[in-house]
């Protein structure tokens, strides 16, 4: 004869498994991958580019409205001004370090512009007269910007290092277009595209803020790309203008899927939401955000909140 507290306990457990069962078939599976619209259309200039999420949660991007403007957009897509530019200033590429300042490439002026945390005055961080127009900027655990700075008539051009102090470094001059950047989680590979050329390049960065060991990552047969950035497990998203695709690649330079837009111009994505798995993306064909589920949290994401 078995214990009547054994056999008791025995349908407990299957009882509370069936149900567990029940609610876990119940709740709909996640769905990933699939982009769409979060801001209406035309919010935004054409010019809309640099998505970027600070530790609240809150989205900003560029020239909402009207150009030489940074737009913030709740995560409910709720949209506003956020801060005018100084007078003949256009923002492309947005960052922020861990203490939550605000980078904005500025690419008519030559400048990398700040806004403090907790603040909403612009103000010059660096100014190189030599760059062509800084683009995209790419951000390190040391707080060291790295800025991609094409010459879109010669399709030629140079990646820039910016160092907290606002010191300037030519890292690397005679490239393709230079425009997508970004940091590898590990901090030491930094990743460059090429948008006229359609090649990524991979180089070693080094703990001193150097690059070396240049190498090909993937090179696509077709259309251009702009933005990209990495997840948490070192994967790029990179975006694909003219396509209306997001790449997804491997560190190892394996295309691993590219997930549809609805828009065809992307100029670029960022990561943030509750957990860091919500992908947002500019679109300027569109003049909106459109936004899909991804797998992984974003690398920035991760960095700026733990």
């Amino acid at each position: 004869m078995q214990n009547p507290c054994s056999v008791l306990l025995f349908v407990t457990l299957v009882i509370a498994g069936a149900i567990g069962t029940a609610v876990s078939q119940d709740k709909p599976a996640e769905i990933l991958f699939k982009s769409s619209v979060f801001t209406q259309a035309n919010g935004f200039t054409s010019g809309v580019e640099g998505p970027a999420v600070d530790q609240s949660g809150m989205l900003y991007a560029v020239n909402f409205g009207r150009q030489g403007t940074i737009g913030q957009v709740t995560q409910t897509g709720q949209t506003s001004v956020f801060v005018e530019l100084p007078e003949g200033s256009i923002g492309n590429g947005i960052r922020f370090n861990r203490q939550g300042d605000m980078f904005i490439a500025d690419y008519p002026k030559h400048n990398i512009l700040i806004v403090k945390s907790g603040s909403r005055q612009v103000r010059v961080l660096a100014h190189e007269s030599r760059m062509n127009q800084p683009n995209d900027i790419a951000i390190d655990r040391k707080g060291r910007l790295y800025a991609s700075d094409p010459n879109w008539k010669a399709n030629t051009g140079n990646i820039w290092r910016i160092d907290p102090s606002g010191e300037v470094t030519l890292l690397e001059a005679n490239m393709g277009t230079t425009n997508g950047i970004e940091v590898s989680p590990d901090n030491k590979t930094l990743y460059v595209n090429e948008s006229a050329q359609r090649k990524v390049w991979a180089y070693d960065l080094s703990a001193a803020g150097q690059i070396s060991h240049k190498r090909l990552l993937i090179e696509f047969p077709d259309f251009g790309m702009d933005g990209m950035r990495c997840d948490a497990k070192g994967n790029l998203y990179i975006v694909r203008y003219g396509k209306g695709t997001v790449a997804k690649v491997s560190p190892t330079g394996t295309l691993l899927q590219e997930i549809a837009l609805i828009g065809k111009k992307p100029t670029n994505i960022a990561f943030g939401g509750k957990d860091g798995r919500t992908a947002y993306v500019t679109l300027q064909d569109q003049g909106n955000i459109e936004t899909f589920r991804v797998d992984e949290p974003g690398q920035e994401w991760v960095l700026n909140t733990k």
